[in-house]
């Protein structure tokens, strides 16, 4: 995985950081990422399909409507308690690669390639697959009014919207968040419009389940460990709000828009959660809402009529924005992983015009395209869904550890201690939880984790590898090369804008730096280097 020990270097900073330019020539990912994208990185990473196909796990669980919005209320405050804990991590470490990054740097290197060894293998591709499909459902469903798609036109068109989308992240940073920011407002507008018909129903006086008399008459008796249940289903819906740590080097002023966004769009995924839910029970009954299954399809052809085609299609933008939002984050954990030397350093490339991470991005996408022609995504996920939760909990144990360890290291947010201990306490309860009721699923999830053990000793830990193992990789990277560059592969160009022309190959040499304060922080030189 690593290419041996990397020679470490002191230097100041540059103002041209931002502008993704080094004063030695180099190039970095460019600080793009304003206030706005950010928010859209994270409401649109949140809101996928599943509020507007089955927000019925909820339901199911919880046995009555008024529990239901009550987890849902109570899974936004935790997911906001969560984001907070990041926060603090995000600008204490501002290094891309989210939780990845704060393991490795809190809990030591095994602890961060274990992290990144089950996204890799398993959660980006599965998750980014399933979305993919679900886009490609809603696309081809109204072609087939009497039957379902057919399952290779299912997969061929969740292909072509992974090329697509893959192909606009590594064009531009730009075009990216732009495609994102449009898309999540779309998703937004077509809550929205569920929201109002609910407030019109209310206004029309259909709030039967509404009352508190109905609203928490059970329909099932209730059951702790249902109800639990009810708080992981809750929990998972609002998976992906972590995801703007992930990108933390490409934020506009991150010490002030990371929390910004934060602040901004979980209340707002909360609020939209929780009267999405509250529309739904006005035009459906708990039963109703049970038995379908896409219900927000199913409450537009009830109050919509003729313009019942608009959930479909809501359903198909929003995931489609999915996908270009997981794919985007996902190819910096990846591209951050190769840079510390846990992954091929081949990922860690940028164009030199573009700055972005091509080689990282074609690395997602190609894992996601082979997760496609397996029928085994929807096991996967079930088995590592108690990993990728794990990890929550770690990394925000981890903020505890490193204030006792490093007291007086400067953090321009810091929360007070009593936040991640309430979110430790909801995580190990819902940890302890998923132990008990599934045994077997957690096991497998963690023996998938667990073989990543051995890859890491291997790959990483073990410095002096053969010389056969360097030749290989040298080749690698040779004829990376010369497919980036066939007619002048060995040319000695110097300056950033003298090669703008192709893409050249770029090596990482990672250099510690000063900020105002005098604190270390970590980054990232790139340099050019020509393989002869």
């Amino acid at each position: 995985m690593t290419d041996g020990p990397r020679q470490r270097s002191s230097t100041a900073g540059s103002a041209k950081d931002a502008a993704g330019e080094k004063e030695s020539g180099g190039v970095a990912l460019k600080k793009e990422i304003g206030l706005v994208s950010a928010c859209g990185i994270i409401v649109g990473n949140i809101i996928g399909s599943g509020i507007f196909v089955s927000p019925k796990g909820v339901m199911e669980n919880a046995s009555s409507v008024g529990v239901a919005l009550i987890v849902w209320i109570i899974t936004g405050i935790i997911t906001a308690i969560g984001a907070l804990c990041y926060a603090e991590l995000g600008v204490t470490i501002p290094k891309s690669g989210g939780d990845y990054s704060y393991v490795k740097d809190i809990f030591g290197g095994l602890a961060g390639f274990l992290r990144l060894w089950i996204a890799v293998l398993v959660i980006y591709p599965t998750n980014q697959a399933v979305i993919a499909l679900t886009f490609s459902n809603y696309v081809l469903q109204p072609l087939f009014p009497t039957c379902f798609p057919p399952e290779n036109g299912l997969r061929l068109l969740a292909a072509v919207c992974l090329l697509l989308l893959t192909w606009v992240n590594c064009s531009s940073v730009r075009w990216a968040t732009r495609v994102q920011d449009i898309f999540t407002a779309g998703k937004l507008l077509a809550l929205a419009l569920i929201i109002v018909m609910g407030f019109v129903q209310i206004c029309k006086g259909d709030y039967y389940w509404l009352e508190p008399a109905n609203a928490f008459e059970p329909f099932q008796d209730y059951d702790v460990g249902l109800i639990a249940l009810a708080f992981l289903q809750g929990s998972f819906a609002y998976g992906g709000w972590n995801f703007l740590n992930y990108v933390t080097e490409e934020l506009v002023d991150p010490y002030v828009n990371l929390p910004r966004a934060i602040f901004i769009s979980i209340p707002l995924v909360t609020f939209v959660y929780v009267f999405a839910n509250i529309a739904y029970v006005t035009a459906m009954s708990p039963q109703e809402l049970l038995a379908s299954n896409a219900v927000a399809v199913t409450f537009g052809e009830k109050l919509l009529g003729v313009m019942a085609w608009i959930m479909p299609i809501s359903v198909a933008l929003s995931t489609f924005g999915g996908v270009n939002g997981s794919l985007f984050t996902s190819s910096r954990l990846f591209f951050a992983g190769a840079r510390e030397g846990h992954l091929p350093s081949l990922l860690a490339m940028i164009h030199v015009k573009r700055c972005t991470p091509i080689p990282a991005l074609l690395f997602t996408c190609l894992s996601t395209l082979l997760m496609l022609c397996t029928s085994d995504m929807y096991t996967l996920i079930n088995y590592v869904g108690f990993i990728n939760y794990l990890f929550y909990g770690v990394t925000v144990a981890g903020q505890i550890v490193l204030r006792i360890k490093q007291p007086d290291m400067h953090r321009p947010i810091k929360i007070s201690l009593i936040w991640p201990v309430i979110y430790l306490i909801f995580w190990a309860f819902l940890l302890i939880f998923s132990l008990y009721s599934e045994p077997i699923v957690c096991g497998i999830g963690l023996a998938i984790m667990l073989t990543g053990v051995p890859v890491y000793f291997l790959g990483v830990y073990w410095d002096n590898k053969p010389q056969c193992f360097d030749n290989f990789r040298a080749l690698c990277l040779h004829t990376l090369h010369l497919a980036y560059s066939p007619s002048h592969p060995q040319a000695n160009i110097s300056g950033a804008t003298k090669m703008a022309s192709n893409i050249q190959q770029y090596s990482f040499e990672p250099d510690a730096r000063l900020d105002e304060e005098n604190k270390d922080i970590r980054r990232s030189r790139v340099r050019p280097c020509y393989v002869p």
